[in-house]
This record gives structure tokens, sequence and C-alpha cells, in this order.
């Protein structure tokens, strides 16, 4: 039974939905190269959550890559307008992380950590308080 505490989440068609209960695990921005291929954007941020917190319902496909760490990733997105929706690493299979921006919610916790921090664009400023890794 799903908790009542929990945010909606989809893509930009709104065909593919997602609902994640409780408070994230984590809350990070991605500045790699690959990210911001996915992403569009000159980062990915995302909210990672226990893979049994986390609903799927509509169709979606799969894309799998390997990261530069040799870890594969699987991007789940939508077939109709190709939002990509979450992703999960074989690395640490019992989380799924959402991107931030599927949840449309501007009052959304800053990110907490920043993975491949010494790829970030020179003008992206983030909270003092974000632990960084390069």
């Amino acid at each position: 039974m799903k908790p009542s505490a929990s945010r909606q989440a989809s893509c930009a068609c709104g065909q593919l939905t997602l609902e994640a209960s409780g408070e994230p695990i984590r809350i990070s921005v991605c500045h790699c190269q690959a990210c911001q291929r996915r992403s569009g954007a000159p980062f990915a941020a995302q909210a990672r959550y226990c893979r049994a917190r986390v609903w799927l319902d509509g169709e979606y496909k799969t894309f799998v890559r390997v990261a530069d760490s040799g870890n594969e990733v699987t991007a789940h997105f939508c077939p109709h307008c190709g939002s990509t929706l979450c992703y999960w690493l074989a690395v640490d299979p019992d989380v799924l992380a959402v991107a931030i921006g599927a949840f449309g919610d501007s009052d959304f916790p800053p990110p907490n950590f920043s993975m491949h921090d010494d790829q970030r664009y020179a003008w992206i400023d983030l909270p003092a308080s974000t632990q960084r890794q390069n």
C-alpha cells in the first residue's frame, strides 16, 4: 500500500507518470557530459528514492549506457515525447533517480550533492553547503 506523503512526476506529454513516496535519499546534480546530453541542459538534477517507494504508470522505453565509471545506467523515457523520467544504476539496483524537473515543483529542495563538479559550467553556482565530487 502506498503511503500518503508522496510527489507526482510526469513526462512532457503526461502519458508516463511516476509517484515517489517519502523524502528522497539524496538530491544531486551531475555535470558529466553524458548527463548534459541526456538532459539537454548544462547539468542533470535528480532525486534518488528507494525503488520500492516509486511507482511508474504508462508506457516507457529504456536506454542503457555505460558510464565513465563502468557502471550501467538504465534510463526510462516516454516513447511519445522522449522525456527521461527516471533512471537507475546497475551498481545500486535498489535506488531509482527521478529527474527533478519532472516533478514540476519549483519548491523542490536544493541539491546536497554535486557529481563531476570539475565539469560544471563556470557560470553555475550551487549552495555553499553542497558536497562536491570530481
